[in-house]
């Protein structure tokens, strides 16, 4: 996909990265026109400064040897090389000695600073134009060009009313100004530059991130579930983001499929019960309408199937309550021991009944804060469970529920000598809404225990978990031991 500039400013980062650049660009000049105004402020006292001690310098001398010494020290002076001004003049403005040989008009009427530079021309300032050469240039000497130069100049009278001109050349800190001005100028433009450079290309890579995260989510969002997001390897907060949506996705994946096992067991299971009830409808009514008996008895099998079915949808209501984190009923202290005794005393006439030996050998207190019905009910799923397929598969079924404590944490274990599940992936599955790895389907029962067993521990913050026993099942259901217990 071809990147234009208009397609990169409408992203967010761009947008930010010229804001920034805008602001660098206003501090950029900002800071030129600082540093080469500090610069002149510099190099303005430092000119003056130097001209106060030549004065102060004249000034001894004045007073040493009157005015015929203050000429001589300021010939003297003026054949030095260098960027310092000396004039005498009358006080008409007649230059009598001294290095410069013409001043712009009006420089001598005033007297101290001068206001501005102003501009003059040095003894010996006459450059020669040198032009290509032809017949006339034979004949007429070259002529030489006047140099204007500025200056700034302290002036003072004698008490005969002469004048006194000390003052410095400005060629040499305008030069350098310039030199600091054009050398804030070009880093900074290089600057300017590289930061547009940088930004453009990183604003090109990251709307290339962006537009392939774009493709992958319209191509999820036609149907294809098993698309995920582009990872570099980079580490960065693309990468970041495109991990935690590609585990959001394989989140949304697995729920979909999940309510698609759940659809389709409803489907199977629910099927029947509702086929049974019709069935015994449809016989009632085809049946002798004056046996009264025969009514009462398809009524009352269709109150048990109902029954039923009203146990299965409210387990299933319960199971979504407990995954969704949400639930009505109170956390409060309860111990696993007694919830374990009164599990085992409801179930024990159950278990002799099919010859299943329930024992519990729970002995002391196991707190945990949580709320005993829903514990309650997921024990006792998990105990109905283990009677039921550890009855007649060995000559001495028994179902043995023990407790104990360690690392803060409290373990309620259900071991039967059943058939177990021997496939760890059967295992996993066995938790899952209306599985039931029974193929015949020959037991009673809906395949929500276990579910709800397992809600029933997300929800307390605990954990259930299927081990295979030699021979049997253990069901170990791990609870967080209460607090301050």
């Amino acid at each position: 996909m071809a990147l234009r500039l208009p397609a990169i400013m409408r992203t967010t980062a761009a947008r930010l990265s010229a804001l920034y650049l805008i602001l660098f660009a206003i501090c950029a000049v900002l800071l030129v026109f600082y540093m080469t105004s500090l610069s002149a402020s510099m190099l303005a006292a430092q000119t003056k400064e130097t001209i106060n001690e030549e004065v102060q310098g004249l000034d001894r001398a004045y007073r040493r040897g009157g005015l015929p010494f203050l000429v001589r020290v300021v010939e003297q002076r003026s054949r030095q090389p260098g960027a310092n001004l000396y004039l005498i003049a009358d006080s008409n403005g007649r230059i009598l000695t001294g290095n410069v040989e013409s001043l712009e008009p009006g420089v001598l009427e005033t007297e101290g600073w001068t206001a501005q530079p102003f501009t003059y021309q040095r003894y010996g300032d006459g450059v020669v134009e040198r032009r290509a050469p032809n017949v006339s240039d034979l004949e007429t000497p070259p002529a030489a060009t006047e140099t204007r130069h500025a200056a700034i100049a302290l002036i003072s009278r004698l008490p005969n009313q002469m004048i006194v001109l000390v003052g410095r050349d400005l060629g040499e800190p305008e030069r350098f100004r310039v030199v600091v001005q054009r050398a804030l100028i070009f880093a900074l433009g290089m600057m300017a530059v590289g930061g547009l450079l940088i930004w453009y290309f990183v604003g090109r890579r990251a709307l290339k991130r962006i537009d392939s995260v774009s493709q992958a989510s319209r191509r999820i969002m036609g149907g294809d579930l098993s698309g995920r997001l582009p990872v570099t390897g980079a580490g960065d907060e693309f990468d970041r983001l495109s991990e935690n949506l590609n585990a959001m996705l394989t989140k949304i994946a697995g729920l979909n499929e999940g309510l698609r096992q759940v659809s389709d067991n409803i489907a199977h299971d629910l099927k029947t019960p509702l086929t049974r009830l019709r069935n015994r409808a449809e016989a009632a009514l085809a049946g002798n309408p004056e046996e009264a008996e025969g009514y009462r008895e398809a009524l009352e099998a269709t109150i048990t199937e109902s029954d039923r079915l009203i146990k299965t949808f409210n387990a299933i209501l319960m199971i979504s309550r407990l995954e969704a984190g949400y639930s009505a009923e109170a956390l409060t202290r309860v111990d696993l021991a007694t919830a374990v005794h009164d599990v085992v005393e409801l179930y024990e006439p159950a278990a002799e009944e099919v010859g299943v030996t329930l024992d519990a050998p729970a002995a002391g207190s196991f707190l945990v804060d949580g709320n005993r019905e829903l514990i309650g009910q997921a024990l006792s799923n998990v105990v109905d469970n283990a009677i039921k397929y550890s009855s007649g598969a060995a000559e001495a079924p028994v179902v043995r529920v023990t407790i104990e404590k360690k690392a803060g944490e409290i373990s309620l274990k259900v071991v039967d000598n059943g058939p177990g599940i021997p496939d760890q992936s059967d295992r996993d599955r066995a938790t899952e809404r209306f599985v039931r790895l029974e193929q015949s389907r020959s037991q009673p029962g809906s395949g929500l225990g276990l579910s709800l067993a397992k809600a029933v521990m997300k929800f307390h913050g605990g954990r259930l978990e299927l081990l295979q026993g030699d021979p049997g099942l253990t069901v170990v259901m791990t609870f967080p031991a209460a607090k301050g217990a």
